[in-house]
């Protein structure tokens, strides 16, 4: 029997003959209590070596040896970089990663905010960024189509597919949040609905389309999945929060060129 974890996949990054990928939620692993199953997350306090065989499907469901299933050390910057082979130590501080390597597996982890993978097939470059709200309006998502472009890349010739993250309907946020993007973005309030009282609601996706879009991409791919409500095969750290665990596993969203 096949320990390959499910996922759930991009139709436009599908379609693409040179990158496979995957969007991996909850589903497949081996972890235990709030982790279960296939936490894919090395900074969450589950069992190291848990995490290591969750990591390890991942890889093999991608193709690749684990020491080529590449992820940062995310810390909601807006800082890409390229990255030619596996590295060793530390994992780079950033939140989004660039390759024009064959084998060698990107990912960004997440627990609601939102994973994007991008593709330039015809000129064989791949990207994978981490945009939380606070990633999104500080740039991540533009710098890693800038790194993409310094490889080789064409902006109109990226795919990107924003994968599994909050949603807008479970995504409620307080006037601080507001006034926090209006004075950073102007153009992010088209992006709020009023909810009950004085609380708002924000369309994290719907955000990251427009800042791909600026960057010139203009084939955005939006899953329909909401890591919040859809508890049983996605994690999600407003739900932890939310039901006192303590702790949350990460979803994990991953792009390799064949």
């Amino acid at each position: 029997m096949s320990d390959l974890p499910p996922r759930f996949a991009s139709p436009a990054l599908a379609q693409l003959a040179g990158v496979k990928h995957g969007f991996f939620g909850r589903e497949g692993g081996v972890s235990q209590g709030i982790y279960a199953s296939l936490n894919a997350g090395p900074g969450s306090r589950d069992d190291s070596d848990s995490v290591a065989e969750n990591r390890r499907r991942i890889a093999d469901a991608l193709g690749v040896a684990p020491s080529h299933f590449l992820s940062l050390h995310q810390v909601h910057s807006a800082i890409a970089v390229r990255v030619d082979e596996p590295w060793t130590g530390e994992r780079p501080q950033a939140d989004a990663l660039v390759t024009t390597t064959r084998g060698l597996a990107l990912s960004a982890l997440s627990a609601d905010c939102a994973p994007v993978l991008l593709a330039d097939d015809q000129a064989g470059v791949i990207g994978a960024a981490h945009a939380g709200w606070r990633g999104a309006v500080g740039g991540v998502l533009e710098a890693c189509v800038t790194e993409m472009v310094r490889a080789g890349a064409e902006p109109s010739s990226i795919v990107a597919a924003i994968g599994p993250c909050i949603r807008q309907p479970s995504y409620e946020v307080g006037p601080d949040f507001l006034e926090a993007m209006r004075a950073a973005d102007v153009d992010s309030l088209p992006f709020f609905r009023s909810g009950s009282g004085d609380r708002l609601k924000f369309d994290l996706p719907g955000y990251c389309r427009l800042r791909l879009s600026r960057a010139g991409v203009t084939m955005i791919e939006t899953l329909p999945l909401d890591t919040y409500s859809e508890e049983h095969a996605l994690y999600s750290h407003r739900r932890s929060v939310h039901q006192n665990e303590g702790d949350y596993g990460r979803n994990c969203a991953a792009i390799v060129l064949r």
